[in-house]
């Protein structure tokens, strides 16, 4: 490991539990200097010591990614920048159960996730952009759901879980909105990519699923990509998701 100029610096958005923060301390672990984004600062500093005692070179960011000033405030504190984990994210989701019936909505619910999940994930990747066009090897990874592939929800013979018609539109939104970030990209040596974590075991959840440490592993490996890895494409564990 050379000197501090040499580590590159990784920024997580909502790690301070869960799946961002197994972000945080996987690329920590490769030797990133990480931000913590997190939009309650307490949280984020408790996360940061986790993470300190971890033996991980990490800071916290109060960064609420629903607001422009928070995001601009966010890019001046972490002043340079290699890679974007686009983490962050809210289910909708008010009672027990999973389940959004499209014909039931609450469209105050329906703009909150997606202000959350598709415009906040815009807001910070365009804010961003200035730090990370002046990166060697600039990486960006969109943490999506398999849930927002319209393929695999509209082929029958595959278990795509329960209607959530606020939730899994916002990541095929979101999805689609990485192909013409990537498209944007061609040639510029910024790639970006989706991820889909599986279903992880946090309070997101109830605490259903896989340890959060394993499905980071995606997410970990899109962020580390070589200079001739893939772009606009969408990945789990077994490799590429249909959109």
């Amino acid at each position: 490991m050379g000197g501090m100029s040499d580590k590159k610096t990784a920024l997580v958005t909502g790690a301070n539990k869960g799946l961002g923060y197994e972000i945080a301390a996987g690329l920590g672990a490769r030797g990133h200097r990480v931000a913590v984004g997190a939009r309650d600062m307490a949280r984020g500093e408790a996360a940061v010591k986790a993470l300190h005692a971890a033996g991980v070179d990490a800071f916290a960011v109060p960064l609420d990614v629903t607001r422009d000033r928070s995001v601009a405030e966010a890019v001046d504190l972490i002043g340079r920048l290699d890679v974007l984990v686009n983490n962050a994210g809210i289910s909708g989701e008010t009672g027990p159960g999973w389940v959004q019936d499209p014909t039931a909505l609450d469209l105050d619910v329906v703009r909150a996730v997606v202000e959350t999940n598709v415009y906040g994930v815009i807001r910070v990747t365009n804010a961003m952009l200035p730090l990370l066009r002046r990166s060697a090897s600039p990486r960006i990874v969109n943490i999506s759901s398999s849930v927002g592939s319209v393929t695999w929800q509209t082929d029958p013979n595959i278990e795509v879980g329960p209607i959530m018609a606020a939730y899994s539109p916002t990541k095929s939104y979101l999805n689609a909105v990485t192909v013409h970030y990537a498209r944007q990209f061609a040639g510029t040596g910024i790639l970006i990519n989706a991820a889909c974590p599986g279903l992880v075991a946090t309070d997101f959840t109830g605490f259903q699923g896989r340890p959060a440490r394993e499905a980071a592993a995606t997410a970990i490996r899109l962020a580390t990509l070589p200079d001739d890895g893939p772009t606009g494409s969408f990945f789990n564990d077994a490799g590429v998701i249909p959109w």
